[in-house]
């Protein structure tokens, strides 16, 4: 499996990630808060509301970065090796992008968001 397929995994894995974050860093998540997770999350203040607003976020922009590798990979006029450095770049937006909503740096998270929207595009130009 390439590295830009693998990426697919990663970041199927990446909103799990601020799930996690949103409800440790809450302090009061527990097996009571569990039976309806929404409800409890759609509450949050601060650190745990943006760490979930960002799992929504990663969850929104899936589909579009498989859907791109997916077509980048059946195409096949890219090469190799760009799909991987794309994978990679996308994966490494995502992540900024989290640390961004965490930090609460607003402008600097929409500039990320939009690099990696031009990441995904990009899958689509480097197929042509």
């Amino acid at each position: 499996m390439t590295v830009a397929l693998w990426c697919i995994l990663i970041a199927l894995c990446l909103p799990l990630l601020c799930a996690l974050i949103a409800k440790v860093s809450s302090g009061r998540f527990g097996m009571k808060d569990n039976h309806d997770p929404r409800a409890f999350l759609d509450n949050l203040e601060g650190l745990p509301r943006r760490a979930h607003s960002a799992q929504q976020n990663s969850f929104e922009t899936f589909p579009a970065f498989a859907a791109a590798v997916l077509v980048a990979d059946i195409v096949g006029n890219a090469e190799q090796v760009t799909q991987d450095v794309l994978g990679v770049m996308y994966i490494t937006s995502r992540l900024l992008y989290i640390i961004c909503y965490l930090a609460d740096w607003a402008a600097l998270r929409s500039l990320v968001w939009l690099a990696g929207l031009g990441i995904i595009i990009s899958f689509f130009v480097v197929s042509v």
